[in-house]
């Protein structure tokens, strides 16, 4: 997509705001959006600013910015429609990730709580490995408190 050289999405009944992604495209020679529901700032780009001819908006009465004569009075560029649109469509990612994080969370705390259930070995060594690091606090803690009295 970005070589791409001419893109016409003209009469299409499109509504929103044109990506700011378009503004990436470096070979784009011939573009024609007219005849949408277009609305909100155009995107500026590098190869944008040379496609200047006022036809490839035409027909989309709520783009402002340049090459257009009408100017952009706030910078809030989506619409209310198009927020509601996104939140709606991104509602059923959210179900699946927090189903994914459900499921990573008891695979990996029954996998550990299970090993350690059932396998002795592993139980005595894990508490073994605490009890020897906290003799090490500890006789840490009870060789520098003095020192640091001391001085």
């Amino acid at each position: 997509m970005k070589a791409l050289n001419s893109l016409d999405l003209s009469d299409n009944q499109f509504t929103g705001m044109i990506p700011s992604s378009i503004g990436a495209l470096n070979f784009l020679i011939s573009l024609n959006l007219s005849q949408n529901n277009l609305s909100g700032r155009i995107p500026t780009g590098n190869q944008l600013q040379t496609l200047t001819d006022l036809s490839i908006y035409a027909g989309n009465r709520d783009l402002c910015g340049a090459p257009l004569p009408s100017n952009c009075s706030n910078d809030e560029n989506p619409p209310t429609t198009s927020k509601n649109k996104y939140k709606e469509s991104n509602k059923p990612k959210k179900v699946w990730f927090y189903l994914d994080m459900v499921c990573g969370f008891a695979t990996g705390f029954w996998g550990i709580i299970g090993v350690l259930l059932f396998k002795k070995q592993w139980r005595y060594k894990l508490f073994m490995i605490a009890e020897v690091t906290m003799d090490k606090v500890c006789v840490t803690v009870a060789v520098r408190v003095p020192k640091i009295r001391r001085t």
